[in-house]
């Protein structure tokens, strides 16, 4: 999982420098912006979910299939489509023995409950902390 970065994401506090290992995979209280806060006042924010086996607050429900899907092709098991703030279309390049052994890897874990924010529509106040990534204004 540190190959991929996960954790980096869906641990709480690791996007803003300041890890808490308590919660590895569990799911981030800060949120990514993934609409141009040059552009909106309030952008839209996704809060990364909980990846551990907890049955409510995490993937403890979800069979591996599922789990694949959603890694390798961004789709939810409800028809839903992640936005690419995940780099699902990089991991559908993971080889088909590879993605079992993720979906097995995390459903191995020890289940952690830890609910993260909802996530917010852009122009509406997000009322938890969120980063932007990739957003640079010219000086000129």
């Amino acid at each position: 999982m540190k190959l991929l970065g996960c954790g980096i994401c869906h641990t709480d506090g690791a996007l803003v420098g300041d890890p808490n290992y308590s919660l590895n995979l569990a799911g981030s209280s800060v949120g990514i912006a993934y609409t141009n806060p040059m552009v909106d006042k309030y952008p839209g924010v996704i809060y990364p979910s909980n990846i551990t086996p907890d049955v409510e607050t995490g993937i403890g429900s979800w069979s591996e299939s599922e789990i694949i899907r959603l890694l390798c092709s961004g789709e939810a098991s409800h028809d839903s489509q992640l936005l690419a703030v995940m780099p699902w279309p990089t991991y559908a390049w993971l080889t088909d023995s590879d993605a079992l052994a993720i979906a097995t890897y995390l459903r191995s874990l020890p289940p952690v409950k830890h609910r993260v924010p909802e996530n917010v529509p852009a122009g509406r106040v997000a009322t938890s902390p969120y980063v932007h990534f990739g957003v640079y204004q010219s000086r000129k």
